[in-house]
């Protein structure tokens, strides 16, 4: 690669809640003009092996996964993500985990259909799980379903406090978070903490608990992202610095239901290769 190489770190597919397949998502990237991109479906690698399929000359792919954890430090407890590039996907006890988090966002999102059928509001478990295509089913599956009823006209408005973040809200079960670093390290993996600083999101860790994270094995941050304002990003980016963490830069593409584009941020080469460095799990980068 040059120096020029466009990374983008962290992306989403219909394996977990994008709209574009894996052999989509990695076209899409090439015609991007983005050089690496890193497949980070929610709690699944289901969609790796159709994106290593699929992959157009001269893309690289870096396998990886967004992990759901919860930080049990506040009241109440705070759910974060953690980006795990590289894991080994046969590890047993992420396996474990994962499908664990995965049946409880299913049962998750029965519930809250369930809740909004109570209210009278016309939608569809089996609809909904169709429109997931196997993937891991989570609440903006559910918000699609509210706009095709014509209840909501975007998923900012599902994700409102009259619907989704709020009314119709239910808590899910997720990975504790020093357990999750901790875990991916056990797999080869390589951690990096997803938007810690994206405050438009809801409540955010404080940075005591970063620090503590990078003593577990966590090797870096998220900083320029959609959600981060440029005040946020010179924060990350700061901490980063003082722990020595990696410093990544990613879309967090999603695909048609949201404005951000492949590329819209990106990762400096040297922090890409670090990553590549510290990872023991998937046993080199896919290309074509």
């Amino acid at each position: 690669m040059t120096s020029a190489a466009r990374i983008d770190l962290h992306t989403h597919s219909t394996a977990s809640d994008g709209t574009l397949t894996p052999a989509e998502l990695v076209r899409a990237a090439a015609d991007a003009g983005l050089d690496v991109l890193a497949l980070t479906d929610h709690d699944t690698t289901a969609g790796w092996e159709p994106a290593v399929r699929a992959l157009p000359p001269g893309l690289r792919l870096v396998r990886g996964a967004e992990i759901s954890c919860r930080w049990f430090g506040a009241e109440p407890a705070l759910p974060l993500h953690l980006l795990a590039y590289l894991v080994d996907p046969d590890h047993p006890e992420l396996v474990a985990e994962l499908a664990r988090v995965r049946a409880a966002r299913e049962e998750r999102g029965e519930r809250i259909v369930a809740l909004l059928r109570a209210d009278g509001v016309d939608v569809s478990w089996p609809a909904i799980l169709a429109g997931a295509a196997g993937g891991t089913v989570g609440r903006p599956h559910i918000a699609q379903a509210l706009i095709r009823a014509g209840l909501v006209a975007t998923t900012d408005e599902a994700f409102g406090p009259d619907w989704l973040g709020e009314r119709y809200r239910l808590p899910k079960e997720d990975i504790e978070v020093f357990h999750a670093v901790r875990l991916v390290r056990a797999a080869g993996g390589v951690p990096v903490f997803a938007h810690p600083r994206a405050t438009r999101r809801g409540r955010i860790v404080p940075d005591t608990l970063i620090a503590e994270l990078a003593t577990v094995g966590l090797a870096g941050l998220e900083a320029d992202h959609e959600d981060h304002s440029p005040a946020e990003r010179a924060h990350v980016r700061g901490l980063a610095a003082e722990l020595d963490l990696i410093v990544t830069g990613s879309s967090d593409f999603h695909g048609t239901h949201k404005t951000v584009r492949l590329g819209a941020h990106t990762t400096a080469e040297e922090a890409y290769e670090r990553i590549v460095a510290e990872a023991s799990g998937v046993t080199g980068i896919a290309y074509a």
